[in-house]
C-alpha cells in the first residue's frame, strides 16, 4: 500500500458533511474559488489547526466550446465538438466554481470546522446528483497524505443518511497535480479543477483522462454513462458508511500511481474479468 494519498469526499446518495495540439482548456464564465475546510495535526505536544481547502471534481463541471455551446449533456457528447479523444479535448473548456455555484448547483457549502454535501439540487437547467470533492495543499496542488505510522481521524454527521444511501471519505493514489504533468501539456486545468480522478474499481466514467476525452465507444445508455477506458490506482476507503453500517476497506493495485485502463486490466464485471485486472476490487 502506497503511503502518500490524496483525501477524497464524496457525496453520493445522502447529506454529509483534478504545448501539444490537444489541451483540456479552462472556461471563463466563472472564476474558480475553492471552499475553505480545516485539518488540525496532532503530536505528543498538541494538535496545530491549518486551514486547508477542497475542490470540485472535474467531471461535475460544465464543459463547454469556450462560449456557451455545451461539450456533454444529457449523458452524452456533442460529436460535432467531440468526435475523438484529441479534438474534444481540444475544443472543450472546464469552467470554474464559486461560492455560489459550489452551493446552489453541486449542494456544498461549508459549516462551522467542515464541509456539509448534499445530494439533490436543482437549478433552472435541471438536476445535480452529489459530489466529489479533494482536500488541496494550495491553489494547483493535492494534499498528500503520508500515512504511515500516523493516526487519521474525521467527524461526519450520519443522522440524514437512512439504509440504502452512501457517503465516503478516501484516500487514493491520484498525482499531486491532477495529471497536468503526466499530460505532457495536454491537460491546462488540473488539480485547482478536480482533474485525474482514480480509484480500485477503475471507473469507466471519468471524462477526460491524461487530457484526452473518454469519447470512444460512449454509451450513454450505461448508468452511470461509460467510456472505452478507466482509470485505477490504489484505494483506501477510511469511511463508507450510513446511519446503520460503515465499511473500512483497503483496494491494492499492481499498478503506480494513475493508470488508464483498457480491456482486461480495467477487470470490468459485464465481462467477467473482475478478478483479471490491476486492482482488487473487493478489498
Amino acid at each position: 500500500m502506497a503511503s502518500s494519498m490524496a483525501m477524497i469526499l464524496r457525496s453520493t446518495e445522502f447529506v454529509l458533511i483534478v504545448g501539444v495540439a490537444m489541451s483540456q482548456n479552462i472556461g471563463t464564465h466563472v472564476a474558480e474559488e475553492h471552499l475553505d475546510m480545516p485539518l488540525w495535526t496532532c503530536d505528543s505536544s498538541g494538535c496545530t489547526k491549518e486551514m486547508k481547502s477542497v475542490v470540485l471534481d472535474a467531471n461535475w463541471r460544465w464543459l463547454h466550446d469556450g462560449q456557451y455551446t455545451n461539450c456533454f449533456t444529457d449523458k452524452d457528447w456533442n460529436t460535432q465538438l467531440c468526435p475523438d479523444p484529441v479534438t474534444c479535448a481540444k475544443n472543450c473548456h472546464l469552467d470554474g466554481a464559486g461560492p455560489k455555484e459550489y452551493k446552489d448547483t453541486y449542494g456544498v457549502q461549508t459549516i462551522d470546522n467542515g464541509i456539509e454535501l448534499g445530494f439533490v439540487s436543482e437549478t433552472a437547467y435541471g438536476k445535480n446528483f452529489g459530489s466529489r470533492l479533494y482536500m488541496l495543499e494550495s491553489d494547483e496542488k493535492y494534499k498528500i497524505f503520508k500515512l504511515k505510522n500516523r493516526e487519521f481521524t474525521m467527524t461526519a454527521d450520519m443522522r440524514k443518511m437512512p439504509c440504502g444511501l452512501n457517503g465516503a471519505v478516501y484516500f487514493v493514489e491520484m498525482d499531486a497535480d491532477g495529471g497536468k504533468t503526466k499530460s505532457g501539456g495536454a491537460n491546462k486545468a488540473g488539480a485547482k479543477y478536480g482533474t485525474g480522478y482514480c480509484d480500485a474499481q477503475c471507473p469507466h466514467d471519468i471524462k477526460f483522462m491524461e487530457g484526452k476525452a473518454n469519447v470512444i465507444e460512449w454509451n450513454a445508455a450505461n448508468d452511470p454513462p461509460i467510456g472505452k477506458w478507466g482509470t485505477c490506482c490504489v484505494e483506501m476507503d477510511i469511511w463508507e458508511a450510513n446511519s446503520r453500517a460503515n465499511a473500512y476497506t483497503p483496494h491494492t493495485c499492481n499498478i503506480k500511481g494513475a493508470y488508464v485502463c483498457e480491456g482486461v486490466e480495467c477487470g470490468d464485471n459485464e465481462k467477467d474479468h473482475r478478478y483479471d485486472g490491476v486492482c482488487d476490487k473487493d478489498g
